[in-house]
């Protein structure tokens, strides 16, 4: 909506199929957010400084208060989040380099003491725009895709069928939410770890309403591990999707669900002495002890250095 809305109100109006294909939304996504979009403006909120807007005919009907034309007043802070988010929408394929997003991020980063080049830089991970590209374009026109993925979770690559309902970005990563006819059921993928994607001729018909995404939605038959951390470790219950924090002072008591053991392994071995499993199934309790052993394996033949 950042993007869309002075879009249109610099046009003053605009089809609403052209606004769709031009910002990869459908109709019924679009009419919602500009349901959303008719309630903003500025306090004290009365219709002369609500944004002016109505459908007609096909067609999206833009106009911004005159108050809008006033010069921002931002402090420092409000200027750099400003700059980081106008930013993040210039990594969307499509967006225009040298457009006017582009020239006023430029003169709010001179503003703020910065060349245009040094303010702030946004990368939505490492994606290949290739494999980008191809996840798009099946979302678009509800095509399925093969690909190859990494799971970091379970540490194995594997083939598999998917079809993307969307791809959107969070936290400085891209994702795919699809559904996914290898595990059957709705997943979300990380794009930088799929190394390659093919566009197939099968199609599918999207669900009415796309599931939320979600990095992470453990069930209830997923076990359960709980760790006590050192203070050096706290970081973890605000890192992690924890189910219960247990604080007494002295201690840090997490519980975390635990999907697949190669990840709470790793996690485990990042922390070192700052974390224990103090309670959970046997396997899992000996989880770091057994990647430190498969760890030091590895070095029992090599040459010291």
């Amino acid at each position: 909506m950042l993007s869309l809305v002075p879009w249109v109100a610099a046009r003053g109006s605009a089809p609403i199929d052209e606004i769709c294909r031009r910002f990869d939304i459908d109709d019924q996504q679009l009419l919602r957010d500009l349901d959303a979009v008719s309630m903003v403006g500025l306090y004290p909120y009365t219709p002369d400084v609500l944004i002016e807007l109505y459908v007609d005919e096909g067609e999206v009907h833009i106009t911004l208060p005159q108050a809008f034309d006033r010069p921002l007043q931002l402090t420092p802070e409000q200027a750099v989040a400003l700059v980081a988010a106008g930013s993040t929408l210039l990594t969307v394929p499509g967006a225009d380099p040298e457009g006017p997003l582009a020239r006023g991020l430029a003169k709010l980063s001179a503003a703020l003491g910065a060349a245009a080049d040094a303010g702030v830089e946004v990368r939505l991970g490492e994606a290949q725009q290739d494999v980008l590209d191809t996840l798009r374009t099946a979302a678009r026109d509800h095509r399925r895709v093969r690909i190859d993925y990494y799971a970091y979770g379970r540490d194995e690559h594997t083939q598999r069928e998917i079809d993307p309902y969307r791809v959107t970005s969070d936290e400085g990563q891209w994702y795919a939410a699809a559904y996914c006819h290898l595990a059957q059921g709705d997943r979300l993928f990380r794009v930088d770890r799929i190394s390659s994607a093919v566009l197939l001729d099968e199609r599918f018909d999207p669900p009415a309403d796309v599931p939320p995404a979600s990095v992470f939605t453990p069930t209830a038959a997923d076990p359960r591990v709980v760790l006590e951390l050192q203070p050096d470790a706290r970081w973890v219950a605000e890192y992690y999707p924890v189910e219960r924090v247990d604080d007494d002072g002295t201690r840090l008591r997490v519980t975390l669900a635990v999907t697949a053991r190669p990840w709470l392994e790793r996690l485990l071995v990042r922390l070192g002495p700052s974390a224990e499993v103090v309670e959970g199934p046997d396997d899992l309790r000996r989880a770091a002890a057994d990647a430190a052993a498969r760890i030091l394996a590895r070095y029992a033949g090599s040459p010291p250095r």
